[in-house]
């Protein structure tokens, strides 16, 4: 959780979610990381760029029907950016992404609706950035329907989330040398 700690938010909601993961884990402990605990859990995702073409990588998620980034369950693992680089390998087939930072890139925290007789809850998500080359290479599993590199201006073509909006204008000051 040091990183958590050391995480300096860019916007007001990022402040708000910061105190509230700093609070489930006050409260939680290392259970805050376990999907039993079932009102809410830390999660992890990867928010993969291509530096060369301004592209992210997105996929288009079976269950939520959403298009997202990489990402999954900590299932108590509590090193957030191990269990992010983990769900990039599996769900997108990379192994080399380069960390583009050694600090947390976003935060979020988002309700998942219930399903399959697991009550809605919320995720806690820590989000990690990372560089990738290779994006030729890209493969899904069955947690998607599919996958796109897409340009960051046109991202908002195929989602109006707000978390995935913020990452979008995080990733230009990246580009852009900000």
């Amino acid at each position: 959780m040091e990183l958590l700690n050391q995480y300096l938010p860019k916007t007001e909601v990022e402040k708000k979610y910061k105190l509230k993961m700093q609070k489930l884990y006050q409260s939680k402990g290392s259970k805050a990381f376990l999907r039993d605990n079932l009102d809410r859990h830390f999660t992890a995702s990867a928010w993969i760029i291509n530096p060369i073409s301004q592209q992210v990588l997105l996929l288009h998620h079976k269950k939520l029907n959403k298009w997202l980034q990489a990402g999954g369950h900590a299932d108590g693992d509590e090193n957030l950016e191990k269990v992010a680089r983990k769900e990039a390998s599996e769900e997108t087939g990379h192994n080399n992404l380069q960390r583009i930072s050694e600090s947390i890139f976003d935060i979020d925290i988002h309700t998942i609706p219930e399903r399959k007789g697991i009550p809605q809850h919320e995720h806690y998500d820590v989000r990690f950035a990372y560089f990738c080359h290779e994006i030729e290479e890209t493969s899904i599993n069955s947690e998607s329907n599919d996958f796109q590199w897409v340009e960051l201006d046109r991202i908002k073509d195929l989602t109006n989330e707000p978390s995935i909006l913020r990452m979008v204008s995080k990733t230009k000051d990246i580009i852009n040398g900000i």
